[in-house]
């Protein structure tokens, strides 16, 4: 995967899933890898932003969403190096199995249960989005 990224693997990444109070920070170099969750409190310097709904993204990590369709629909939005988020959409394609899976493994039974915790708020989110007049 970060052999698929080229040049961006130093590119930072600012990825806001805009229904949950939590964004991330993402820097794919193996050399150098950074991936922190930030609050909404001000703006972190960044190369890249992408922002949607916390499942659309989820889905999209996972190769399970189609990002052209939720680009042109307008439910992601996508600002900065725009090349360098093409490549690790690019690189994420290439994946086998669940990058979201395989992170929050990492991290063991809580890390797992987080994830599934996650997954829950987002479903609330997009049931109550979708429950909106």
């Amino acid at each position: 995967m970060f052999n698929r990224l080229g040049p961006h693997r130093q590119t930072i990444f600012l990825i806001e899933p805009v229904n949950m109070p939590f964004r991330l920070l993402l820097r794919p170099d193996p050399d150098d890898l950074m991936l922190r969750a930030l609050s909404y409190r001000g703006t972190p310097a960044h190369d890249a932003r992408v922002s949607g709904r916390f499942l659309d993204l989820l889905r999209l990590i996972d190769a399970e969403e189609d990002g052209d369709a939720l680009f042109f629909s307008r439910e992601l939005i996508v600002d900065g190096n725009t090349e360098a988020i093409v490549s690790l959409r690019n690189a994420l394609d290439d994946v086998d199995g669940s990058i979201a899976e395989r992170v929050a493994g990492m991290f063991g039974p809580p890390g797992r249960l987080a994830l599934s915790a996650l997954r829950r708020a987002g479903e609330r989110a997009h049931s109550t989005q979708r429950q909106e007049p």
